[in-house]
This record gives C-alpha cells, sequence and structure tokens, in this order.
C-alpha cells in the first residue's frame, strides 16, 4: 500500500527523528502526544498532533486501542511505534493489520516468533546458528540447579518474556541460584507479567555484539554490519559503537551470516536487531535475542553505513522495495553514540526531572546530536531519563574517541544534572582508550572508582 500519512506514536527524540524522516519522503505526520508533550519539539514539526492521554503511559502510550483508533480517526494509513512503549508488541502490529493501518514495523506472526526468547532460541537453533547451552522453561529452583550441574556453573537466569536485565541473576554456584531464582521470576513476573525463566550458561569476558538489518519480506534481508554494545550498567547500554573493532574480520563475516540467516527463515519484514554474546578468549559468539524494532543505537549503524534506515522502515513498510543492494552497504570509519542521561550519578542515578536552563551542544564535523530538547525544555517525571543520543564519525576508532572527548568537553548544560561528567571520565579511560572493555567493565572497574582523584 502507498502511504501517505504516518502517525507517529512515541514521544522525545525518536519521535522528532520518525516525524523528519516522513516529511523527508513527502509524507504527512500525526504526532500521537500524551497531554506532557503536546507542546514538545516534535509536536511543533508535525502537521498535526492528537492527544492520546494524561501523562503517564498506561493512559496514553501504552494504550494499544487508543493508539490505533489515534490513527483511523486522523486518516493515518501508516503507524510507526518508534523503540519502548509498544513498538514490539504483537498486538498492536496486529491491530493495525485488522484496521488497514501498515505498521511501521515487522508482521505481528514474526514479533510473536522472536519476541519470546524460548521461542527464538528453538527458531535460532533450526537456522543453525550458534547458541550457549541452555535450558527450556524452568518450573522451580529445584529443576534449575538440576539443570545447571549438568552444563556446569556459572550460569544466568532470563526471562522468556522480555529483556533490559529483568529477571537475571548471574550464579556462580547451586546456593546462589537456588537464592536467587524466585526472586527472578517476581522481577520477571513485575515487568512483563510473565514469570517463566529459563537458563544459560554465564559468558565471564563477554562482549555484547549486534547486527542492524532489514528484512524485505520476501526471505531478502539486508545487514549494515555490527555495533558493540559492551559497556552497560545493569544491562542497559550506555555507549555504543559499530564498527565492533575487538571482532576478526572472518568472526564478522560469519556474525552477518547467521543473522541474516536468522530472519529470512521467517520472511522477516522491517528493521530489526539480532544480538549476541560474543567470547573474547574464545572468539565465539552466541545468539541472545531479537529486537523487532528499530534500536536506540541505530544513528552509529547510519553513519558507518550512510544509510538513513528510519526512511527504509517507512519505504518497505508501504510497500516499496529499498533502492539499496547488500553489495551498495559498504560500512567506512568508525562511529561512537553516548546516552546523555537527565540522571546524577553521584546520588545512585537517580532521575532528574525539570527545566533544562542551558543547552549548549557540540558541533563541527563528524558530530550528530539526536535529541528533542532545546533551552527552556521541561524534562518529565514519567518517561525515559533519556534526553540526547550524541554520535560521532571518524576514519577509525581512535580519531573516533578524540572526536567524542571533544563534543562531550564542548556539550554545556546546566538546570538538571546529568551523566556528562561520567561520560567524560568513561572517554578519557585508558582501558575505553585501548578497547579492552568487556559488559561488566563499567560496572567492575569503572563505577567503583569513579569519582577518585586520578594520579
Amino acid at each position: 500500500m502507498r502511504i501517505r500519512r504516518v502517525l507517529v506514536a512515541n514521544r522525545g527524540e525518536i519521535a522528532l527523528r520518525i516525524v523528519r524522516a516522513a516529511k523527508s519522503l513527502g509524507l504527512e505526520t500525526v504526532l500521537a502526544a500524551s497531554v506532557a508533550d503536546r507542546g514538545s519539539l516534535a509536536a511543533r514539526e508535525a502537521d498535526r498532533v492528537v492527544t492520546l492521554g494524561p501523562a503517564p503511559a498506561r493512559a496514553s502510550y501504552l494504550d494499544a486501542n487508543l493508539v490505533v483508533h489515534a490513527a483511523m480517526a486522523t486518516g493515518c494509513d501508516a503507524l510507526h511505534p518508534g523503540y519502548g512503549f509498544l513498538s514490539e508488541r504483537a498486538s498492536l502490529a496486529r491491530l493495525c493489520e485488522d484496521n488497514g493501518v501498515a505498521f511501521v514495523g515487522p508482521a505481528a506472526a514474526s514479533i510473536e516468533a522472536v519476541g519470546d526468547k524460548l521461542a527464538a532460541r528453538r527458531l535460532a537453533r533450526s537456522a543453525g546458528v550458534p547458541m550457549t547451552p541452555g535450558s527450556a522453561k524452568l518450573a522451580s529452583a529445584a529443576e534449575a540447579v538440576a539443570f545447571a550441574s549438568e552444563i556446569g556453573f556459572p550460569v544466568v537466569t532470563k526471562a522468556s518474556a522480555g529483556g533490559g536485565g529483568r529477571g537475571m541473576v548471574v550464579a556462580r554456584d547451586e546456593k546462589a541460584l537456588a537464592a536467587g531464582f524466585e526472586r527472578a521470576s517476581t522481577e520477571a513476573q513485575q515487568a512483563f507479567g510473565d514469570g517463566t525463566l529459563y537458563l544459560e550458561r554465564y559468558v565471564e569476558r563477554a562482549r555484547h555484539v549486534e547486527v542492524q538489518v532489514l528484512g524485505l519480506g520476501d526471505g531478502r534481508v539486508l545487514h549494515f554490519g555490527e555495533r558493540d554494545c559492551s559497556m552497560q550498567r545493569r544491562y542497559q547500554k550506555m555507549i555504543e559503537e559499530a564498527p565492533a573493532a575487538a571482532m576478526p574480520d572472518g568472526t564478522r563475516a560469519r556474525l552477518h551470516k547467521a543473522a541474516v540467516d536468522l530472519l529470512s527463515s521467517i520472511r522477516y519484514r522491517n528493521a530489526g536487531t539480532v544480538e549476541f554474546l560474543y567470547d573474547v578468549e574464545r572468539d565465539a559468539f552466541y545468539f541472545m535475542e531479537v529486537n523487532a524494532r528499530i534500536q536506540v543505537e541505530h544513528p552509529v549503524s547510519e553513519m558507518i553505513s550512510g544509510v538513513d534506515l528510519v526512511k527504509l522502515q517507512l519505504e518497505v513498510a508501504g510497500g516499496a522495495p529499498p533502492q539499496v543492494d547488500q553489495r551498495d552497504i559498504v560500512p567506512h570509519g568508525h562511529a561512537i553514540e553516548v546516552r546523555i542521561l537527565a540522571e546524577d550519578p553521584a546520588r545512585g542515578f537517580l532521575p532528574c526531572p525539570g527545566r533544562v536552563t542551558r543547552w549548549r551542544p557540540p558541533h563541527g564535523e563528524g558530530v550528530r546530536l539526536d535529541t528533542a530538547i532545546e533551552e527552556g525544555s521541561v524534562i518529565p517525571p514519567w518517561y525515559d531519563s533519556m534526553i540526547a543520543k550524541l554520535i560521532v564519525h571518524a576514519p577509525d576508532r581512535a580519531h573516533a574517541v578524540g572526536r567524542l572527548r571533544d563534543a562531550l568537553d564542548a556539550f554545556a548544560i546546566e538546570g538538571v544534572a546529568t551523566n556528562l561528567d561520567l561520560l567524560r571520565a568513561v572517554a578519557a579511560h585508558r582501558d575505553f582508550l585501548d578497547n579492552r572493555l568487556d559488559t561488566r567493565w563499567l560496572e567492575t572497574v569503572f563505577l567503583p572508582h569513579y569519582g577518585e582523584p586520578q594520579g
């Protein structure tokens, strides 16, 4: 179907990003906003704004029926969910399908196929994708202990219904697993409405790598290289890079093929990310999960590939095959993204909503800022604390790190606490400069000594 008008069912920088991409394609835009976001930059740039409901997300952005009704009531023939909120809910995609609205994302059946982690593991196994030893769903702590004894400790519990660190407990012995299992299941139940857990062998020194893909819906899947997202706190990404500089080229090629093979097998359509753990010591990668949406960190893939992934999403959703072939996608240079959060690291990363009284972002060659914040903006207390993504690009990693440090030093924000100083300290750390990192580095090496005098 040909798209004419798009409902943007999100907020903040990703909403603004979608509005601008749609307008560049000549499409009309309607922003579905909560009461708190009616005066946002995205609202001012959209052709029209429709109010979803009050500020709390469950009464606005998380109500699928309300969102689809807003699309139909405003004559939209497409709906882009962005990331977060309802973006990976098969129920939203199915509501769109049932009501003749093009969902700018995967088909509902594909979201279901990869949305449940146990189902995704079965799919990966059938596609021949490497996987860590793991269990089926577990009914009890005793069953978990028995399985862990078979594959060997350490192990990690994972929630079948979702990610983001919810339901994850690393256990190095039977006692720790028995003690942590019910806690992990309760956390998963509270986060996803499903407390089902499974086990995987825990990789001690791992990097988190992921492949950006775009499925055309006919079995063809394009990839745009990989990203290294190892810089994490409590399983939440803070810094992302592309490409994964620590990975040998031969392994890189196998990683790309595994991601493409997996999603080709279900005729995947639109943007997605296949996530892997990379065992540095063994030079081996293992399937983790699929994110059936555009990712927060997609800009680093855009910077190295030279494509606009959101535009491609809209084109695929409208039935127009993108005018790009895998042979045309030749990654160049190195890109790094840092997430700027309205949080106070000195107070346990406490969110800090409020009014931004000074906003002086960096500029220059190879510097990009994705944000919906400007001087005078009010950061509301009801949503995620990320207020901007700073992205830099340079010919190689060393120059990209230098450009990142300069950009962070030039960035001035006042009125709310942010993690800018922490990011500056990370970017200056010898381990970061030398790329000696893993998924636990931030929490085990850097944060315990953050704020101490450097000798």
